[in-house]
């Protein structure tokens, strides 16, 4: 059961990090669009794996629990260190509570981000997020690029609605790495027509 809190929420819950964290997903696109289009079934919040342990003291009093490949969610041990193969952590306030948001490891060297599903991909951090209101936000093209992969009704919106407002060096950089991971990907044709 879900009950997502928002960014706002996210600002307040994590805002003793002296580590780089943001909002992901459908958030991550709607605050870029200034608008909303659709309802959101959860929060994704960004991060490098190599601060997960800073992130899991952070949050001690809250239940983690890890997705083991593929899906099991089982609890994140205390000092556990989450091996490459599992990407995201699930939040919530207490045992029989709703879960509130989920956590989602980004592989990165020092702070140079790597796409996880070809390394050919990599961002410096300035250019992987932008700012707005004091809470970091995954840039466009780069959640576009993971929406990217077996898209569902709700991506190819979130492409729709979002696609237009990309400026030419976002639609060029997610273009490119299209052409990367999938070449035949139907984005490709409407960034550069």
């Amino acid at each position: 059961m879900w009950d997502p809190i928002g960014p706002p929420e996210a600002r307040v819950v994590l805002g003793a990090a002296d580590f780089p964290w943001w909002i992901a997903g459908g958030y991550a696109l709607e605050a870029f669009a200034g608008r909303s289009w659709r309802e959101h079934s959860d929060l994704d919040i960004g991060l490098y794996r190599g601060d997960q342990l800073e992130m899991q003291a952070l949050l001690a009093d809250w239940e983690l629990d890890a997705a083991d490949p593929p899906g099991n969610l089982r609890p994140w041990r205390r000092g556990e260190m989450l091996p490459p193969g599992v990407h995201d952590i699930w939040a919530r306030e207490g045992p029989d509570g709703p879960w509130r948001f989920q956590l989602m490891l980004n592989e990165h060297d020092d702070d140079e981000w790597i796409y996880r599903r070809d390394s050919r991909i990599q961002r410096s951090f300035d250019s992987l997020t932008w700012r707005l209101f004091g809470v970091e936000y995954l840039a466009p093209e780069v959640q576009l690029l993971f929406k990217s992969k077996d898209p569902r009704p709700k991506d190819e919106e979130d492409f729709r609605q979002v696609a237009p407002l990309l400026t030419f060096v976002q639609r060029h950089w997610l273009a490119d790495a299209l052409r990367l991971t999938s070449a035949g990907h139907s984005w490709i044709g409407q960034l550069t027509g």
